[in-house]
């Protein structure tokens, strides 16, 4: 088994490099931007454009997976509109017969959780961390109205839903075959980031702490000193072998170590000398970023992380 996962990731990490915003649906018959893939086995992953969210992509950009169990099935990710999940779905029932038990969300973010609505009214369990609850309950509304603009008729059957369990540090799932520690390793990229770590096949469905072909976005409340500590400490003890991330296809640790703590200690350590050099926020946003400019959004987010950075920084 083991043999056969690691071809299936190296198969996927060779096609890296044609993840690009520029490329078109590749799953033109289905929501999904992508029909799902088997990363090793039991554990799936429609991994969406690295692009923002588009009518194009139906908000399909980043990974929606879903783990076997033996008795059951988990899925990471409710998807951005109920649309979108009733598409995994469909997916999920072509590959087997086992009920979808469990939805984890990742985040408050729009494409994790505004299609947990489908699942609930399916009875299916959601779960997420309490920071992530409070941002559905605070910004739900705002968020699924940023989603019809650009999804128009696609939007159709969208709600807010808001998960109905919820953890703090950890929550631990026993299902069939498997374990899934789900776990808030600490401050990151946004209130409530969650990784799910299966240890015994060494694979954790990472979310959005980790990146690597699409630039990491920095928010105007991350802290990026704390996406650091938590990235090259409790993140990478995990000593996963495989890595889904929240965006982009599966990897390994050194890949998304790569472009996403080296990206962010780049950065730092340049808005550092700039501000040492009496740079005002300006002036920021030239800092040099060209070592990155091959990742998808470059142009979208490299000139806003560092101002964000900046704003950051000169406080510290």
């Amino acid at each position: 088994m083991k043999r056969i996962a690691q071809i299936s990731v190296l198969a996927l990490c060779a096609t890296a490099a044609l993840a690009s915003e520029d490329i078109a649906d590749k799953y033109p018959q289905s929501e999904l931007y992508d029909k799902p893939v088997e990363v090793i086995p039991h554990v799936f992953s429609a991994i969406g454009a690295t692009a923002p969210p588009t009518y194009e992509n139906s908000g399909h950009n980043n990974n929606l997976s879903f783990v076997i169990t033996g008795d059951g099935v988990v899925v990471i990710n409710g998807g951005a509109s109920a649309r979108l999940a009733a598409a995994l779905h469909d997916e999920i029932k072509t590959i087997t017969d086992q009920p979808v038990k469990l939805v984890i969300n990742e985040n408050g973010q729009g494409h994790a959780m505004l299609g947990n609505s489908y699942w609930a009214d399916l009875g299916v369990d959601i779960l997420a961390h309490e920071d992530a609850i409070h941002e559905v309950e605070e910004n739900g509304d705002f968020i699924l109205q940023g989603m019809m603009r650009y999804n128009q008729d696609k939007a159709e059957g969208t709600r807010v839903a808001v998960p109905n369990l919820s953890f703090s540090d950890a929550y631990t799932v026993e299902m069939g075959d498997v374990t899934l520690e789900v776990l808030h390793l600490g401050s990151a990229h946004g209130p409530g980031d969650t990784q799910v770590w299966i240890p015994q096949w060494g694979i954790v469905i990472a979310g959005d702490i980790a990146f690597h072909e699409r630039m990491p976005p920095i928010f105007a409340d991350t802290c990026t000193s704390c996406w650091v500590e938590t990235f090259d400490g409790p993140f990478t003890d995990l000593g996963a072998t495989y890595v889904i991330p929240g965006h982009g296809h599966p990897t390994n640790m050194a890949q998304v170590t790569r472009y996403t703590s080296d990206y962010l200690k780049d950065l730092r350590t340049k808005i550092g000398q700039h501000i040492d050099d009496g740079g005002d926020l300006a002036g920021a946003y030239y800092v040099d970023q060209t070592k990155w400019a091959h990742l998808d959004t470059f142009e979208e987010l490299a000139t806003k992380n560092a101002g964000r950075v900046f704003e950051e920084m000169e406080w510290e």
